[in-house]
């Protein structure tokens, strides 16, 4: 069956085919004339040729979203709120994966196919040569992470420095004295970042003992292996308390003290930080530090749109101020479930 035209909805509506479009492109028309043009293109089942649209339009009416990792569930809620908030503004969003610098780089730099007219981009690993393409590229980009000074870009940060603080100013508090922290690659934004605030903390707590060990990846089973060898082979080093680097390794630490009979929090105090689903449904609930991924998707998808709707606009940075919420995994006694994060945010 042939596809209805809009001419044949201008003419069973009794409107000009330029007042049809009108209506249908959500521009300038009386309300009469939307209401009887919507009545003749459902009744005809018409439905618009997208590619023509955007080739009208200038706009493909798409938005691209890409992070280094579409599994890890803390991608999954920033998603999330990126989607509820463009697919009001009538976008579709298309996700990418980019887990290596080159990939970012590829991702950015296929921008000038002009599939999408925008793009959100969490990379894990920011190099000069990713920020230049950044800035080269003819669609307007939103970068969630860290962006080097004067680069002109939208960007919406979390504050991993005073969320590591908060884990550590809770351990303490509860009695811990002995603390290892299992970070991701330091070679990455959250890496160097929450490794920055491990150190700063414990600057503030010179009585504790502490050792950084460095997982292969941010990942469940690199967490696992990384908890066995610091509980299990550290000579002259027993934890009382793992702070992990993101919830993932914090599940593999609570399976790695299980794996070696630690009971957990009285032998050992564990935390993570993303505050993700993984951390509310593990068995006695994952402490963790809450660094707002949906606040930093909600608020990178409203920079988008501006940016869109105003190329001109000066550059936005927006930093979220972090959270912990106190769980089984890491309470003896009964502390407040949310300490609210220092207002002197790094």
């Amino acid at each position: 069956m042939p596809r209805a035209t809009i001419t044949q909805v201008a003419a069973l509506a009794g409107v000009s085919i330029a007042s049809a479009s009108r209506a249908l492109n959500g521009q300038i028309a009386s309300a009469e004339t939307v209401e009887k043009v919507r009545r003749a293109a459902e009744e005809l089942g018409y439905v618009a040729d997208a590619a023509a649209r955007s080739l009208k339009l200038g706009r493909t009416q798409q938005l691209a979203y890409a992070v280094a990792d579409i599994g890890n569930p803390v991608y999954v809620e920033m998603m999330s709120a990126v989607e509820r908030v463009v697919s009001d503004s009538g976008y579709r969003l298309v996700i990418s994966s980019t887990g290596t610098a080159s990939s970012s780089l590829d991702v950015v730099r296929d921008l000038g196919r002009g599939y999408v007219d925008g793009m959100i981009l969490s990379p894990l690993r920011v190099t000069t040569e990713l920020l230049q393409a950044l800035v080269d590229v003819p669609v307007p980009v939103v970068m969630l992470g860290v962006a080097s000074q004067g680069s002109g870009l939208d960007t919406v940060q979390a504050d991993s420095v005073t969320g590591m603080r908060l884990a550590v100013d809770h351990l303490v508090a509860e009695g811990r004295r002995s603390i290892a922290f299992i970070n991701g690659p330091v070679d990455t934004t959250p890496g160097r970042l929450r490794l920055q605030g491990f150190e700063e903390a414990m600057r503030d707590h010179p009585g504790i003992d502490s050792r950084t060990v460095i997982a292969a990846d941010f990942t469940i089973a690199a967490g696992h292996r990384a908890a066995l060898e610091v509980l299990e082979t550290a000579e002259g080093f027993r934890p009382d308390a793992v702070v992990a680097a993101n919830d993932l390794i914090g599940i593999g630490v609570l399976h790695a003290a299980d794996d070696l009979g630690r009971t957990v929090p009285d032998d050992l105090a564990v935390t993570g930080m993303d505050n993700t689903e993984l951390s509310r449904v593990a068995r006695l609930g994952l402490t963790s530090v809450d660094l707002g991924a949906e606040e930093r998707g909600r608020v990178a998808a409203d920079l988008l749109l501006a940016r869109i709707a105003d190329p001109g606009r000066a550059a936005h940075t927006v930093t979220v101020a972090p959270s912990l919420v106190v769980r089984g995994s890491s309470r003896r006694a009964q502390p407040s479930l949310r300490a609210v994060a220092r207002e002197d945010a790094v």
